[in-house]
């Protein structure tokens, strides 16, 4: 065609304004091209109009030309972006959730959550490892790996026609999958590596395998239509999803240390009969109960920010969060879970508690499985076989509740990989009557969201498939055992007494709060013992690696938490002649009376018949309010004179 046939007109974006050269009989979407290269975009979510308040949208149509929506010579079109898919990692594996709140008989269902806005589009492509760096696997990964799980068996008298060293199909080893054998186990589910492997047996030896994670959004880049809502299309348009029950776990055991630290977290539920949430600190070991199978060692219990009651909990903002897992990893621990009491006292004569989770209400509220599957989607697992270096999530969940006996017991959970999906697009929210029953959202112009399915039986026996509005959550749990040895074992040391633990954070009730006075009183009281027993207390440690106002020690504690790691007596006392440890002690000499025999968490107050106003610290000055027992700037204790 000539050039007297084209016509240049300007697109006019908050940007400024550009011009693009084209042809009467080039189509719309042509023009949508020569607009996003013209603007230097490298997406396609912006929208053309005519008039300057955006009206009369110019639809991007293979069919429709430039001549037959009035467009001359000159004219000015006007460019404005529409709302496109997140670039964000954080926002693509996890939702950001801020605070938990319930109100429903001691369980924490109906909860609130405070989410980052999520789009209806997905990310171009899910990252490789060629773009992504390599991603180091958890160690008990690593070793199982190299194990071919086989399941041993000897040779069977009756059965087996051969000597001593051969073998047949009655004698073989079994391979790790093996249904009968799991079921003669009491195994519920096989572990993840059994998994694996059976995904790469068989001829093609696992060539075809990928784990990919379920993918609820939109695929963005769709060069058909516009974004939606304005138009979707098979190709971008996410797939309808049938619910199934998973069949393999990541963990198949949650195994606490000691009974101790359970009864240590359960102590703020005794004390006030408020229910609580904590976070499990331990590592990832070998099962040897079930093929291939890896078992979660918890050897602390961090508490985080929290507001509670008798029938609700809700999360606060933690802003130590970072340093209590920095600290952890120095310890060679991890976080591996979360853990949370839903306990209502029957007798308190009796010591028992109301049976309330049963297969005729249920075992984990939708709200809970939504905060399960965001924790899951923040910490996920690692795995060389997926194509974006992650898949599924080792972190469990731990109830404490009261059994068929009205005694209190744990009980151990995940979710499945599904729900984790859904609550990572957020598919996925709680009913407002009924715990048990989650929802499915329906989609709207800021979020489309695919039909979800799950298949049941019906009065006749058949097997139907019903839309998940409503959605029964025991479609998305995975049962994980949590118990404690026979044999107890220690990370941590263990006191016959309660009150010679040093307190835990974030509890604000009296004679439970970490402050310089608990601290001087701790170690008044452990001055027999040696100086790695008496450091050996997770909360301790921590409250000491983020002690800032006084006496900042989080530089100095390195070696220390090598020692506690290593239990290794002569490195701790080592350190104890440090220059800060020293200092420490001075300041706890130098700011209370406190001797071999009398010290304690008592708040102590001026009498009022003192004629004086006001007090000023010894340490740092401030003149403080003659109430105060502790200065008001430093915390530390008002020294008597």
């Amino acid at each position: 065609m000539s050039k007297s046939n084209k016509i240049v007109l300007r697109i006019q974006s908050a940007d400024g304004t550009k011009r693009v050269e084209t042809e009467p009989s080039t189509t719309t979407k042509s023009l949508y091209e020569q607009a996003r290269s013209a603007c230097g975009f490298d997406h396609h979510d912006f929208a053309l109009y005519r008039e300057r308040n955006f009206t009369k949208e110019i639809v991007s149509s293979g069919s429709q030309e430039v001549k037959d929506i009035g467009l001359k010579h000159g004219d000015i079109v006007y460019l404005r972006l529409v709302e496109g898919p997140s670039t964000s990692k954080a926002t693509e594996r996890s939702a950001s959730v801020n605070s938990l709140a319930s109100s429903h008989s001691s369980s924490i269902s109906n909860a609130t959550f405070s989410r980052e806005a999520t789009p209806s589009t997905s990310t171009s492509k899910t990252p490789t490892a060629a773009t992504e760096p390599a991603v180091p696997e958890d160690a008990v990964d690593l070793e199982l790996y190299k194990q071919d799980g086989r399941i041993k068996r000897n040779r069977d008298e009756k059965l087996c026609r051969h000597n001593s060293n051969g073998c047949c199909v009655h004698c073989s080893p079994l391979e790790p999958w093996d249904e009968n054998y799991l079921k003669e186990q009491k195994i519920k589910h096989f572990s993840f590596h059994s998994y694996l492997k059976k995904l790469t047996s068989g001829a093609a030896r696992g060539k075809f395998v990928a784990l990919e994670d379920l993918n609820c959004k939109i695929k963005s880049g769709c060069r058909d239509h516009p974004p939606w809502p304005k138009g979707i299309c098979s190709k971008c348009q996410p797939s309808a999803i049938t619910l199934n029950r998973q069949p393999y776990r990541h963990v198949d055991n949650v195994m606490f240390e000691n009974t101790g630290i359970v009864e240590r977290f359960l102590n703020y539920w005794r004390t006030t009969g408020h229910q609580r949430i904590g976070f499990l600190f331990g590592m990832y070991e070998l099962h040897p109960d079930v093929p291939l199978g890896i078992r979660a060692r918890v050897a602390a219990i961090y508490e985080p920010p929290q507001e509670s009651n008798r029938d609700s909990i809700r999360l606060l903002d933690d802003p130590h969060d970072a340093e209590v897992d920095e600290m952890a990893r120095t310890l060679g621990l991890q976080r591996v879970g979360w853990i949370f009491t839903d306990l209502l006292s029957d007798n308190l004569a009796n010591g028992t508690v109301k049976h309330v989770r049963n297969i005729k209400t249920h075992f984990l509220t939708a709200q809970e499985c939504i905060l399960a599957g965001h924790l899951q989607n923040k910490y996920p697992n690692r795995c060389k076989d997926s194509s974006n270096g992650y898949f599924g999530s080792k972190f469990v969940t731990v109830c404490v509740t009261g059994d068929e006996k009205k005694q209190v017991h744990m009980e151990g959970y995940a979710v499945s990989a599904q729900c984790m999906a859904l609550v990572r697009d957020t598919c996925l929210i709680p009913t407002k009557d009924a715990p048990e029953l989650g929802y499915i959202r329906e989609s709207s112009d800021k979020q489309y969201v695919p039909d979800v399915y799950y298949k049941e039986k019906d009065v006749y026996g058949n097997e139907v498939q019903r839309l998940g509005r409503p959605l029964p959550v025991e479609y998305l749990l995975v049962d994980v055992p949590a118990s404690t040895p026979l044999v107890p074992l220690y990370t941590f040391l263990e006191r016959k007494d309660a009150k010679q633990y040093f307190p835990v954070e974030n509890r604000l009730i009296d004679g439970h709060i970490q402050d310089f006075s608990a601290l001087a009183d701790y170690l008044a009281k452990s001055r027999p013992m040696p100086f790695l027993d008496v450091m050996s207390d997770f909360h301790l440690l921590f409250y000491l690696y983020r002690m800032e106002d006084m006496l900042p020690m989080k530089s100095q504690l390195g070696p220390l938490l090598e020692a506690v790691r290593a239990k290794d007596k002569t490195k701790a006392n080592e350190w104890k002649t440090r220059e800060v440890w020293e200092t420490l002690e001075e300041l706890i000499a130098a700011s209370s009376n406190h001797d071999d025999s009398s010290m304690s968490n008592d708040v102590e107050f001026v009498p009022s018949g003192d004629a004086e106003q006001n007090w000023i610290c010894t340490f740092c000055t401030f003149i403080n309010s003659r109430e105060l027992p502790a200065c008001e700037i430093c915390n530390l204790p008002r020294s008597r004179q």
